[in-house]
C-alpha cells in the first residue's frame, strides 16, 4: 500500500494533445457526457467512412491513453501528437499507445488481476492472430457496465481488428490524422483560451483549499475517497468532459486528473449561444423525480438503493436521474468499498438563476 502524505504534491500539466483524444472519446458516447447525439455522429461522419468505422469498431478495445500524452514533451499540442504516434512501429503503435507493455498500477488486488488479464489477452491477440470465446466473454464482463449495448459481434470486430496490429496500427494513425483534418484543427484554436484559464483558475484555488476541497471543485462534485489518493498529483485541463473527469494512475505514487474547464457561459458546440451548463441545470430540474431526489438529498446524503426505496422507483431508474444531476453538476459524489453516496451541491443550485440572467442579459440567441 502506498503511503500518503497529509498535503501530496501537484504538478500542473497543460496540452491539447489530450483534448485530441478526449473529444474523440466524448464523440463516441455522447449520452454519456450529455452531448447532443446528432451532433456528434456530424462530427464522426466528416471522417472518411472506411476510417470512421475503424474507429467506431475499435472503440470498445481503447480509451484515452492519458500516460501516453503525459509524457509528451512539450509544446504537447495535436500536431506534436500525431508526430509521436507516427514515430512508433506501427505493429508496436496500440500496444505503445495503450501501455500494455507495461504492469498495471494500483493498490487494489482485484482490479490488478482484472487488468493483468486484459493486458495479457490483447497482447496474445496481437501476437497470435486469434482469440477465443472466453477472451470474449471477459471483456463482456469487464465492459458491461461501462459499455451497456456492448455487444458480442462487437467485440468481434475490435479484436479482429486488434489481431492484425501492424494494420491497425497504420489505420488507426490515419484515421486520427484525418480528425485532426477535418475537425479538431479548429476546434483546437477555439478551446485553447479556456483550456489556458481552467488550469491559472485551479492554481488559485489550489493556494487557498485543501487538496480534498480542491479536488471537489475541480470535479464538480467528487468527494476524493482513499482509492484515488496519491503522494502526487499531476492536473491538467480538459474542455470536452466537463463536468466530468478522467482519473488514472501513471505512476505507482502519482495520479493524473483531468478536470473539466469549460467556462459555464460556453458550449461544447461551435457557434451555440446557450451554454450547455445553463441547459443541463434546466433541464435537470424540469423533472418531478430530479425535484424530489434533490429533496430528499438536500436533508442527508443517500445511496442510489435508499433513493429507491423512498421514491419505491427501480434501481436503473434512480441511476439515470442522478446522472442527469451529475451532468448538471448539481449533486456531489463519494465512493467508498464500491458504494455511491450522493448529496445536493447547495452552492451549484444557488448559481443557477444568476446563470440564467447573465444569459439573458448578454446573449442573442441563434434562430
Amino acid at each position: 500500500m502506498t503511503n500518503i502524505p497529509a498535503s501530496p504534491t501537484i504538478t500542473w500539466d497543460f496540452g491539447t494533445a489530450y483534448e485530441l483524444f478526449v473529444s474523440l472519446h466524448v464523440l463516441h458516447e455522447p449520452d454519456y457526457f450529455g452531448i447532443r447525439p446528432s451532433y456528434a455522429a456530424g462530427v464522426r461522419s466528416r471522417i472518411p467512412a472506411a476510417e470512421r468505422k475503424l474507429l467506431e469498431e475499435v472503440y470498445p478495445l481503447t480509451g484515452v491513453p492519458l500516460k501516453w500524452l503525459h509524457s509528451l514533451p512539450a509544446p504537447k499540442d495535436a500536431v506534436s501528437a500525431l508526430w509521436a504516434l507516427k514515430q512508433i512501429p506501427a505493429a508496436e503503435r496500440m500496444i505503445k499507445l495503450q501501455r500494455l507493455d507495461e504492469p498495471y498500477l494500483g493498490d487494489n488486488a482485484e482490479e490488478m488481476e482484472k487488468h493483468k488479464r486484459f493486458h495479457e489477452i490483447l497482447m496474445r491477440v496481437a501476437a497470435e492472430g486469434k482469440w477465443n470465446s472466453e477472451d470474449i466473454e471477459f471483456f463482456l464482463k469487464l465492459f458491461g457496465k461501462k459499455h451497456g449495448s456492448l455487444k458480442k459481434e462487437g467485440l468481434e470486430r475490435a479484436f479482429y481488428w486488434w489481431s492484425k496490429p501492424a494494420e491497425l496500427g497504420e489505420g488507426f494513425l490515419s484515421a486520427m490524422q484525418s480528425y485532426y483534418q477535418a475537425f479538431f484543427e479548429e476546434e483546437e484554436k477555439r478551446i485553447a483560451p479556456a483550456l489556458k484559464a481552467g488550469p491559472e483558475k485551479a492554481q488559485t484555488l489550489a493556494s487557498t483549499l485543501s487538496v480534498d476541497d480542491l479536488f471537489v471543485e475541480l470535479s464538480q462534485g467528487i468527494q476524493l475517497v482513499d482509492e484515488f489518493r496519491a503522494p502526487k498529483f499531476v492536473i491538467a485541463p480538459a474542455f470536452w468532459t466537463t463536468p466530468l473527469i478522467f482519473f488514472e494512475r501513471i505512476e505507482q505514487d502519482t495520479m493524473l486528473l483531468l478536470f473539466g474547464t469549460r467556462p459555464a457561459d460556453m458550449s461544447v458546440i461551435p457557434g451555440e449561444t446557450v451554454p450547455d451548463a445553463l441547459v443541463r441545470s434546466l433541464k435537470a430540474l424540469a423533472d418531478p423525480t430530479r425535484l424530489k431526489i434533490l429533496y430528499y438529498l438536500s436533508n442527508e446524503s443517500l445511496t442510489p438503493s435508499e433513493i429507491a426505496r423512498k421514491l419505491q422507483l427501480r434501481p436503473p431508474t434512480v441511476t439515470h436521474h442522478l446522472s442527469e444531476l451529475r451532468l448538471a453538476s448539481l449533486v456531489e459524489l463519494s465512493l467508498n468499498q464500491d458504494e455511491k453516496r450522493y448529496a445536493v451541491r447547495k452552492q451549484a443550485l444557488e448559481s443557477i438563476f444568476g446563470n440564467l440572467q447573465t444569459f439573458l442579459q448578454n446573449n442573442t440567441p441563434k434562430e
